[in-house]
């Protein structure tokens, strides 16, 4: 059932309600539902345990909240900003998926900034200990061809400029990728491949980066 459809710069995006859970339709892809969210609960949880310190947090994609919310479980964790491109998605989390953020938004530990991530990241002086991404279904599955910039050479040295001394970078993927992979390796001393089973299809990966090598 159609819950809501709205026609954005980016194409239609569309929460379609399916039982007692929701999914988010964009352009005719399919991007998340409110199914379980192990995967994208492991994308914040591996990056918080591998980082020292993780005071700060970047999340790229708002989602169903799932992430956010488990960055804000985290004590050691005084600061969330979330970037979401769609106002629309985040308006969602005031109606249809309240009931997934609670009061998550509201926490005086989180901002949501309502902009394209890697604007976000050429514009900001910000330093993160902690960025996750989470944007269309991973490297090899964007659904608009500026989002695939991010997972370039140049997106990910942007990313990983970003990123404070010692911070961690999480990646979700639909699936793993192994052209991606070999993209983090040539600006990460160590990256590792979780991997989380899903009903149907490949496994949902989570590319863990740590101890970024800065090339001249």
């Amino acid at each position: 059932m159609i819950v809501d459809r709205v026609t954005t710069p980016r194409g239609e995006l569309v929460l379609r309600r399916d039982g007692e859970d929701f999914e988010v339709i964009s352009k005719g892809t399919f991007l998340m539902d409110t199914r379980n969210g192990e995967s994208e609960r492991l994308l914040v949880r591996a990056a918080l345990d591998r980082c020292m310190d993780p005071e700060s947090v970047l999340i790229g994609g708002l989602g169903v909240g799932f992430s956010l919310v488990e960055a804000l479980r985290e004590p050691r964790v005084a600061r969330v900003t979330v970037v979401e491109v769609e106002p629309t998605i985040v308006a969602w989390h005031r109606t249809h998926l309240a009931s997934y953020t609670k009061t998550a938004l509201a926490d005086p530990r989180s901002t949501v900034i309502t902009a394209d991530l890697l604007a976000h990241l050429r514009a900001t002086t910000d330093r993160y200990d902690v960025i996750c991404l989470d944007i269309d279904n991973g490297p090899d599955w964007t659904v608009t061809d500026e989002n695939a910039d991010l997972y370039h050479d140049a997106g990910t040295a942007l990313v990983a400029s970003r990123l404070a001394h010692g911070g961690v970078l999480a990646v979700w993927s639909a699936a793993r990728s192994p052209t991606y992979e070999a993209t983090l390796h040539r600006h990460f001393a160590q990256v590792v491949v979780h991997e989380v089973t899903v009903e149907r299809g490949e496994p949902d990966a989570v590319m863990v980066a740590s101890g970024h090598v800065t090339t001249s």
